[in-house]
């Protein structure tokens, strides 16, 4: 553990394909994990606005499609980039250690 940060485990590195979504599920928080070019990145998995799964959306460079109403999110930040998007999502820090992709869940309650 580095300082205060809590890292969780959230899947193997060849569990996520490169430019699709991968479902995580850490306690009851379902997170999408993301590879795009090499890195990752890691949302909440649920849409704001209706939630669907972001895991299960349409991947463009670094921006994510809600399968349910075609909302965009940017990946990296969170940011809601179109209607009928309002909120934007959580993003959560991420490493590579070994053959594992590990998300910083500091401050966040799992059941």
């Amino acid at each position: 553990m580095e300082g205060n940060i809590v890292w969780h485990l959230a899947a193997k590195v060849d569990q996520i394909p490169n430019d699709y979504g991968f479902r995580a599920v850490i306690g009851e928080l379902s997170i999408a994990i993301f590879r795009i070019e090499g890195e990752y990145f890691a949302t909440e998995d649920q849409c704001t606005h209706r939630q669907g799964s972001l895991a299960e959306g349409y991947l463009d460079g670094d921006e994510v499609e809600c399968p349910l109403h075609q909302g965009r999110f940017h990946i990296p930040t969170g940011k809601a980039l179109c209607r009928p998007l309002t909120v934007d999502l959580k993003t959560f820090p991420t490493k590579v250690e070994g053959d594992g992709v590990f998300v910083d869940l500091t401050g966040v309650k799992l059941a």
